[in-house]
């Protein structure tokens, strides 16, 4: 491949990312969620629906420490999204919870990645969707093996 296309491919990717992450906070954070960010909605989305989160397992799944999640734990909890309850089996755990305002912010992302996903794909046929997730999966494997190495 010519360096116009791999120049070309690198600022799109580049353009692409911070317009998503740009667009995506003026489109989920409307006057009923101005009180929370962004990231706060993203640690909504890993919370998830089935209410057998714990602090750990979302700290994984958003690849931060546990110290920084629970910092955005702790406001999402006095702002009335989340609850937390320790296990009795085990003291240590802190299950984490949606509230129903929470679960109302949940579907409110969501709706915003479903129209993302519908407006990407609504002109592709099947082959050119498939070609879209295989790149899409490569980059993920290409984003996971640079941080096992360098980070």
């Amino acid at each position: 491949m010519n360096k116009n296309a791999l120049d070309a491919i690198n600022n799109t990717l580049v353009h692409l990312f911070n317009e998503i992450w740009e667009l995506e906070g003026e489109a989920v954070i409307t006057e009923e969620y101005k009180d929370i960010t962004n990231n706060d909605m993203h640690i909504i989305e890993a919370i998830g629906l089935d209410g057998d989160s714990t602090m750990s397992m979302v700290a994984k799944k958003m690849r931060i420490t546990a110290g920084s999640l629970t910092t955005s734990i702790n406001s999402l909890v006095k702002k009335g999204y989340v609850t937390r309850i320790r296990s009795e089996k085990d003291r240590r755990v802190v299950h984490i919870m949606l509230t129903e305002r929470g679960e109302k912010a949940y579907f409110h992302h969501k709706n915003f990645h479903i129209q993302m996903v519908s407006c990407a794909t609504e002109n592709m046929n099947d082959h050119e969707i498939q070609s879209l997730l295989k790149l899409l999966q490569d980059l993920t494997s290409f984003f996971n093996r640079y941080k096992e190495e360098h980070c």
